[in-house]
């Protein structure tokens, strides 16, 4: 055996196909996988067939909702790599990092000699990985993300791929049971008009919370309707477009300071919302990451936007 516990043909096949890749290969199909009744099979966000015969045991996560997701039903202890933005939970940084910011090292990753790997669409990920790691026959699942409802999907779907259903079941009922704690709660409450900003871009404007994500489902849920319900995710909004809206509530991901910054935007001070004190943080790890912890984002919404 070679390094990490890999077989000479392994790497050579990992070789083959590190220089496939630079060939061009990428912009070959990928080969249709069958699914057969002699092994587990899973059907990813992607809509691919993944054999997953053996209940994982060295899985690399990509994306920090994805380790929080797979952690979330006791899947942590076999996690042997993560990428450089997670954060929680906080005994999984120990962990060798694979890539972040600046992309994915497909030979790290190797090195690590994984029996699946979970990741995203995001940053280019599955362009950069799928097409080797399948090459050397690391199963890889890809999962999507765009609303909440989909953070139950891709809990089950993980509870099947690390043959963890019945944990996968569990949190999925306890999550929906806090969920619909909220739901009963605000039940025939007024929505009030917010602004949910989640970054800045600079001179161009103001993120905030697009329509089909994850973040917008957040604050409906809590029982607040956005002042700009169509706005596509990723494009900026401007510093007029808010004054004309005048929000009831404006809420920033982040800290306080980041509550205190906003208010202090010259002209800002007229916005009703500033006037009435009803500018509020809410952390980022609970509305800008689609794990479990997202609940507890909502949870948060709904008790800033109706104490009553």
């Amino acid at each position: 055996m070679t390094r990490a516990g890999w077989s000479i043909s392994s790497v050579l096949l990992f070789v083959a196909a590190l220089g496939l890749m630079r060939e061009g290969y990428e912009s070959q199909p990928l080969m249709a996988l069958e699914p057969s009744e002699s092994a587990g099979w899973v059907t990813d966000g992607l809509g691919r067939a993944v054999a997953i015969p053996q209940p994982p045991q060295r899985i690399i996560s990509i994306f920090a909702s994805n380790t929080e997701l797979l952690c979330a039903i006791g899947a942590g202890p076999h996690i042997v790599g993560i990428e450089e933005k997670t954060r929680f939970p906080p005994d999984i940084l120990d962990r060798p990092l694979v890539g972040g910011r600046l992309g994915f090292s497909v030979e790290h990753i190797a090195e690590l000699a994984p029996d699946l790997v979970v990741m995203t669409t995001a940053r280019h990920a599955a362009d950069q990985l799928l097409r080797p790691l399948s090459a050397i026959g690391v199963p890889v699942v890809i999962l999507r993300h765009q609303t909440i409802e989909q953070v139950f999907t891709n809990l089950d779907l993980l509870g099947q791929a690390t043959h963890r259903r019945e944990e996968a079941a569990r949190c999925i009922e306890q999550l929906r049971l806090r969920l619909g704690m909220v739901t009963n709660r605000i039940a025939g409450q007024p929505r009030p008009r917010c602004y949910f900003e989640t970054g800045s871009a600079g001179s161009a404007g103001f993120m905030t919370a697009g329509q089909d994500t994850y973040t917008l489902d957040a604050l409906h849920l809590a029982g607040g309707v956005s002042i700009f319900p169509d706005r596509v995710s990723g494009l900026p909004v401007s510093g007029e477009a808010v004054f004309l809206a005048d929000p009831e509530v404006i809420l920033v991901c982040g800290d306080a300071a980041a509550a205190t910054a906003l208010m202090a935007r010259p002209g800002w001070q007229h916005l009703r919302a500033v006037r009435q004190g009803r500018v509020y943080p809410i952390p980022r790890a609970l509305t800008l990451i689609p794990g479990p912890r997202i609940i507890e984002g909502v949870e948060q919404l709904a008790a800033i936007l109706h104490p009553q």
